[in-house]
């Protein structure tokens, strides 16, 4: 008998340590939370295995640096009170290092359970590049020197930011904000920032009001992201005067009533506008803009693709534009004589389309003597941009493009296809084309690498 328990044992043993029983895989641990802290006044590395919490407005001085390694999210208490509202702000001689990689992004979010725009303010640089108003503080922010921004340095360095998404800001601005005022700081805002810093793989969504602000300073930036933000996606001022290329402006709604007139691309020199120099004069190489699909049947604040307000200057080329409502390129009259007579501004090798074909191409006059904004037509600004020498394209529907995949529930695909007018026709022989920029035969803002699918970085949330 006692051989036989001991056999029964032994298969027993044999049976339980089988390969084919299964075995529990192990669960990943949750990551650990932190605060950041309110003020930080040196060096800090944050720690890669762990994310953060920011309440209210933390802020980097004194000439220190700021460094998120890959794969942490910064999740930011939300506060309907303006004054408390979730801010990360870098201020004069500090630094900003953003280590992301396209599969572990560094991203500023909404700590709420339900997201929404506007839960927090946005991420802040305050420079000391040069700007056309010589210094000023953040609009929006309380005037201190931790708001301060201006300078004489051009190459000023503020870090490096590479990989980042910034989620559900843009709580700073009020509704119907002033349009003649520069817009209070929102999404991702740089204020003097110089052409020392390097900025690349940069997403803004679903801010309430602006997506990218640049305000004064000469910082160049590549493969930027704006979707479905509540004003508009790219607002430059001030005397900013760097270089992009691959940019991304894309809608498919207007996600917020904030702001009078949406727009993808504004610019905007001052106030009155004044001859204070430098205008700001962005020169971009290779951007998309998207908008809303179809024509809309029920008229919202979403306005144009691009206009050029307040007395500024833009070198725009090798670009694609279409489903905006109320025209493609709209001018006004400080703005409209720079760019037809060739002193100061450039559009050039540009593909545009607009839900209204007699607007791609249009001048705001303003206020009308009922009272009324007056956007006209512009046929003698169509003729200057189809003219031969600078030979834009008038695309007459969007299909035309021949994008892959302009409106997917799984994000765009704007990679051109076969026949699709944007895979050539891009040149850089212009003078302000010819260092920085990556020269590409292609229209727009992809080629024929997607560097804006759908990922762990580029994050198409409807």
């Amino acid at each position: 008998m006692k051989r036989k328990y001991l056999l029964i044992a032994v298969v027993l043993l044999f049976t339980a340590c089988s390969k084919k029983d299964d075995v529990a895989a192990p669960q990943p641990q949750p990551r650990l939370v932190e605060a950041l802290p309110a003020t930080i006044t040196s060096d800090m590395i944050l720690d890669a295995n762990k994310d953060y919490t920011l309440t209210g407005q933390v802020i980097v001085k004194n000439n220190a640096s700021l460094t998120i390694p890959a794969g942490v999210t910064v999740f930011v208490t939300k506060s309907e009170d303006v004054a408390t509202k979730g801010l990360l702000l870098v201020t004069q001689g500090s630094k900003l290092f953003v280590n992301g990689t396209i599969d572990q992004p560094v991203v500023f979010t909404s700590a709420a359970t339900t997201k929404a725009p506007g839960d927090w303010g946005g991420v802040v640089i305050m420079g000391k590049a040069p700007t056309n108003v010589v210094s000023g503080n953040a609009v929006g922010l309380a005037v201190s020197d931790d708001t301060k921004y201006g300078g004489a340095d051009p190459m000023d360095n503020s870090g490096s930011i590479k990989y980042l998404r910034v989620e559900y800001a843009g709580g700073i601005n009020p509704a119907a904000e002033e349009e003649w005022n520069i817009d209070q700081v929102s999404g991702f805002s740089l204020a003097s920032v110089g052409s020392g810093t390097t900025i690349d793989h940069v997403m803004v969504s679903h801010s309430r009001d602006d997506g990218f602000q640049f305000v004064g300073g000469t910082v160049n930036a590549t493969h930027l992201i704006a979707f479905n933000n509540g004003d508009d996606d790219f607002d430059f001022d001030h005397g900013y005067t760097g270089k992009m290329q691959y940019l991304v402006s894309y809608r498919t709604q207007l996600n917020s009533t904030h702001a009078l007139r949406a727009n993808a691309l504004e610019t905007y020199n001052d106030k009155w506008p004044t001859t204070n120099i430098p205008y700001t004069r962005p020169v971009i190489s290779n951007m998309t803009i998207i908008g809303p699909q179809g024509v809309e049947s029920t008229p919202t604040n979403l306005n144009q693709a691009v206009y050029l307000r307040k007395g500024t200057r833009i070198a725009m080329e090798n670009s694609i534009i279409a489903e905006y409502p109320k025209g493609g390129l709209m001018v006004c009259p400080k703005t409209r004589i720079p760019l037809i007579q060739n002193t100061g501004s450039i559009f050039r090798n540009n593909l545009v389309q607009s839900d209204s074909l007699s607007k791609s191409f249009s001048f705001d006059r303003g206020w009308d003597p009922a009272g009324f904004y007056g956007v006209l037509a512009d046929p003698e600004l169509k003729d200057y941009a189809v003219n031969s020498v600078n030979q834009n394209q008038l695309i007459e529907t969007s299909a035309e493009l021949n994008l892959a995949a302009m409106y997917s529930t799984n994000g765009p695909d704007l990679t051109p296809v076969a026949g699709s007018p944007a895979l050539t026709g891009a040149k850089f022989t212009d003078s302000d084309f010819t260092t920085f920029f990556n020269v590409v035969p292609f229209r727009g803002a992809i080629g024929t690498v997607n560097w804006a699918a759908a990922s762990k970085w580029a994050v198409w949330k409807y």
